[in-house]
């Protein structure tokens, strides 16, 4: 079956992807929380409706939830970009931003706190223009997923729901980290989760 491009972040345009908003599936924050020690407390600056952020309390984490537009969940109004620090307590970020600006929220990340987590688009390595980011030397891990997300469709998307075209990894940048950025495919399945390696310690 030919996928709707409508349902596919990067395939219709800026006008028509309006905030940018694509809802993570909980079952890729499950599959970080397997691979990754967070810190306890955590910024989600894109918090949307809360689908990181809620996965992350349900683990027992502290959740500093913001975004710019109010979806209900958090506080809205902050602009992550126009910040100046990071709420008190938190050394770590994890979000899925909104694509367009993922570059200038993996800036302003590592301005605010030491570890940023992001949910990006595999295809964020092919960039000249971030080798800053990429090839700098705080890009410690990439951890790309062995089996395709479940979609995540546009919001207000009424279309047909389809399955996902577009390879996605979590990304860690960490300030105390230097060298070469390190692969480890991860799962998010639960059938598979015994494949997903030992929870990293880093």
């Amino acid at each position: 079956m030919m996928l709707d491009k409508s349902a596919n972040a990067g395939a219709h345009s800026y006008a028509e992807r309006g905030a940018d908003f694509y809802e993570t599936p909980a079952v890729a924050v499950t599959a970080l929380l397997r691979a990754e020690k967070l810190p306890k407390v955590v910024w989600e600056p894109a918090c949307g409706r809360g689908a990181i952020g809620r996965v992350l309390q349900a683990a027992g984490h502290t959740v500093w939830a913001s975004d710019l537009i109010d979806y209900g969940y958090g506080v809205s109004g902050l602009n992550f970009l126009a910040m100046r620090r990071a709420p008190p307590g938190c050394r770590c970020i994890v979000t899925n931003p909104p694509f367009k600006d993922a570059q200038a929220f993996v800036e302003k990340g590592l301005e605010l706190v030491p570890r940023v987590y992001m949910l990006l688009r595999l295809a964020f390595l092919e960039s000249e223009r971030r080798s800053a980011i990429i090839d700098g030397g705080t890009l410690a891990r990439v951890l790309p997923f062995k089996s395709r997300l479940p979609m995540m469709h546009r919001d207000g998307w009424a279309g047909p729901r389809a399955g996902s075209a577009i390879a996605y990894a979590w990304f860690v940048w960490d300030t105390s980290y230097c060298g070469s950025a390190t692969i480890r495919r991860i799962c998010w399945r639960v059938d598979a989760a015994a494949d997903s390696g030992a929870i990293s310690r880093r």
